[in-house]
């Protein structure tokens, strides 16, 4: 028994150290570059790199498929963790881009709170709008970093305006920037009271910074000159008046937002954020499964698969399934069970990342996220449990906007098609559809980009090429009916237009939102749905 209590506490003392947590933002507003940033402040890198930069010739850590390094874009979820003041953190770096937005939904699924990155000229985009809504949705805490303050920008109060109007945030900023572009100077940190100067500019490195405590202090003027230090203390005479002050609580409920300023390609800013998201984020949280709560100290293992990524490492052909530990201890070489399947499977070297440097672990603890190689049991939304049988909701699949027939290019290469399809549609990439007039093949997807990086990997790890045409619909729908004879008398009139997806369930691939709208008036006893999990 004195066994099993030190084991507790043990498990309590790991789940208190974990920090899970996404970057998410709008494409271009630097979530790579701060999340490479993060590291080095983290020791986890001895030098940044940058998503796509003249002077800085390495590219970023966590961009490591090939076609992200060509266009300077993020389009997979990359997960890294490190080690910062005795915390162990876990970063999942998502992608900006609209068309890969499905993949950044399901991360959010999988962490405990959120970095939103928001490029200081540009502003709330409608990308940050709609990902900033879904961690709403699940009142997930949300931490804002206005980026890129060394280039000219919209004004810090307007700024701050503009998240609370269009985000619906309630903001309150625990940092704030001297000057914005040419004039820029630093950063005071009201969430420590002083003031970080910056004296050096380099770009890979970290920078020093010196410490001033009282603003008032009139070694303030002398640094950064008269106006700028009255400027200053009038700016943030106003803060006090119009913001509220930090609360933990509301901020752990989702209702309250920290800002904080700085420039991530210079390191202004970074270690202030990271000091303070260590200290005030929540560690793992609990996790809803078929209605009943999972606590992450619960006695035994539980987790669910968010992503699945197929060749990794293209020499090896291998397929991870990233699994998110929602309680318990996981073990290497422990039998688990596989609720879908229903089958017992252990895993001989589960592996911890760093983008794409991966470390065996022998245990992991609630929070972190391990790669699992799978050799084709898991889809996402999987769960493997120790104890009772569980189901983590929560990771749909949405109505792709775009539709496509894929053609086979090379006869000869038929097999290495179907079998590069079947694992890129597993990764949740994209959707398959399949026609039951002609078992043509249709890919539906969030965005036309999609189809590229399809292309792209299809060649380049399949060794099969692929053409695509145009397929006219307007959207996927789910059916499902309580009534066998409007079923029957629907699939004969939509023969045409009825396809299966990936996992046999009955689409209906609609030509217009006329046609749709006609056919739930007509088929009454028919529920369509636009999203796979009803």
């Amino acid at each position: 028994m004195a066994t099993f209590a030190a084991t507790m506490s043990s498990l309590k003392q790991e789940i208190a150290k974990r920090r899970t947590f996404g970057i998410i933002s709008h494409p271009d507003a630097g979530k790579t570059t701060l999340t490479e940033k993060l590291l080095l402040f983290g020791g986890a890198i001895q030098e940044a790199g940058a998503v796509k930069s003249n002077k800085i010739k390495k590219t970023a850590t966590s961009d490591f498929m090939e076609i992200e390094r060509q266009r300077g874009i993020s389009v997979a979820t990359s997960v890294m963790g490190f080690d910062y003041k005795s915390k162990k953190i876990n970063i999942l770096d998502t992608p900006g881009h609209q068309d890969f937005a499905e993949d950044t939904y399901r991360t959010l699924t999988a962490v405990d709170s959120v970095i939103v990155v928001i490029d200081v000229a540009k502003g709330v985009e409608t990308q940050t709008e709609k990902l900033v809504e879904v961690c709403r949705m699940r009142n997930t805490p949300i931490i804002v970093f206005i980026n890129k303050l060394d280039r000219e920008g919209k004004d810090a109060f307007d700024l701050l305006d503009e998240i609370e109007s269009k985000l619906g945030l309630n903001i309150c900023p625990l940092s704030w920037p001297i000057g914005m572009g040419q004039r820029f100077q630093g950063v005071y940190n009201l969430w420590e009271k002083q003031l970080k100067l910056y004296t050096e500019v380099n770009k890979q490195k970290i920078a020093n910074s010196i410490e001033i405590e009282n603003i008032e202090d009139p070694k303030m003027a002398e640094m950064v000159g008269d106006e700028a230090a009255e400027t200053l203390v009038e700016e943030l005479g106003l803060l006090q008046g119009v913001y509220d002050d930090f609360d933990r609580d509301s901020y752990l409920a989702g209702n309250l937002s920290p800002v904080f300023f700085g420039s991530a390609l210079n390191n202004f800013g970074v270690q202030e954020l990271l000091d303070c998201f260590v200290e005030i984020a929540p560690p793992p949280q609990p996790k809803d499964a078929n209605g009943v709560l999972v606590k992450p100290d619960e006695d035994f293992f539980s987790g669910f698969v968010f992503k699945i990524h197929a060749n990794m490492d293209p020499k090896h052909r291998d397929r991870l399934a990233f699994m998110k530990i929602v309680s318990g201890t996981f073990e290497r070489n422990k039998n688990y069970k596989h609720t879908r399947l229903g089958k017992s499977m252990k895993f001989s070297n589960p592996t911890a990342f760093m983008a794409s440097r991966k470390s065996v672990v022998d245990q992991a603890f609630p929070g972190d996220i391990i790669g699992l190689h799978d050799t084709g049991n898991f889809r996402i939304g999987d769960s493997v449990s120790e104890g009772p049988d569980l189901e983590f909701k929560g990771i749909p699949s949405f109505s792709p906007e775009h539709f496509r027939f894929i053609n086979n290019v090379d006869p000869m290469k038929a097999k290495q098609l179907n079998k590069g399809i079947d694992q890129l549609m597993d990764e949740g990439v994209a959707q398959l559809f399949t026609l039951e007039s002609n078992n043509r093949k249709i890919i539906g997807t969030v965005g036309a980009l999609q189809y590229e990086v399809i292309q792209y990997r299809l060649e380049h790890e399949y060794g099969a090429k692929c053409s695509y045409e145009n397929y006219p619909a307007y959207k996927a729908c789910w059916i499902e009916s309580s009534d066998e004879g409007q079923l029957e008398e629907f699939s004969k009139l939509k023969y045409r237009y009825l396809a299966r997806d990936k996992f046999d369930r009955l689409v209906f691939l609609a030509d217009s939102s006329f046609s749709l709208s006609m056919a739930r008036e007509k088929f009454d006893k028919i529920q369509f749905h636009f999203k796979s999990e009803f």
